[in-house]
């Protein structure tokens, strides 16, 4: 049985059996958060457990390193949503010890491209097009930079309002240890 069928099946169990019944609520974050994090797997049940969010607490955005790379991306379109349509009052950037951008080798990744197929003219063109593989792909020399270069970028982003405070955080992906790198509270 494929992963997809698997899937399909449990889907189905899962409905006739009413289990979403336990996650039901609306789509306004009720403790107004947006989080952006990174996809990293091993945060995807624990850092809502560490943090005590359950299902409809927070908006959460997902992606590599939960680094902006575009100010114009579909990762800050999703924060500057959650707070101008959705409730959001509190922006959260949180990033990980161990995460697979840190000292990421674009071009490991652009061989790789043609390693599964793709023409290194795409590749050409596109950079010839102006699309840089070295931005495209941007990782950082730490969880503490990435985090911090993302803060600052949705911080002074011309559509983001001033009065919604902007935190930094990294945490360790074993324990669930949260470490503050700005709390963005500031006096009225």
């Amino acid at each position: 049985m494929s992963t997809v069928s698997e899937l399909i099946e449990f889907n189905k169990k899962f409905v006739e059996e009413k289990q979403y019944e336990a996650y039901l609520t609306d789509k306004f974050p009720e403790k107004k958060l947006a989080i952006l994090t990174c996809m990293d797997t091993r945060l995807m049940e624990l850092l809502p457990k560490a943090l005590n969010l359950r299902n409809g607490d927070a908006k959460f955005i997902k992606n590599a390193g939960a680094i902006l790379t575009q100010p114009f991306g579909s990762a800050m379109r999703s924060i500057l949503v959650a707070v101008y349509e959705l409730g959001a009052r509190e922006v959260l950037v949180i990033g990980h010890h161990g995460c697979g951008m840190t000292n990421l080798n674009t071009q490991s990744i652009v061989d790789k491209f043609g390693d599964h197929g793709i023409d290194p003219i795409v590749v050409k063109t596109l950079e010839k097009s102006g699309i840089r593989m070295d931005k495209f792909l941007r990782g950082f020399r730490s969880p503490e930079e990435g985090v911090m270069h993302s803060v600052k970028l949705i911080r002074n982003h011309p559509l983001f309002p001033q009065s919604i405070p902007v935190h930094g955080f990294v945490m360790h992906p074993d324990t669930g240890e949260l470490e503050v790198l700005v709390e963005d509270y500031r006096e009225e």
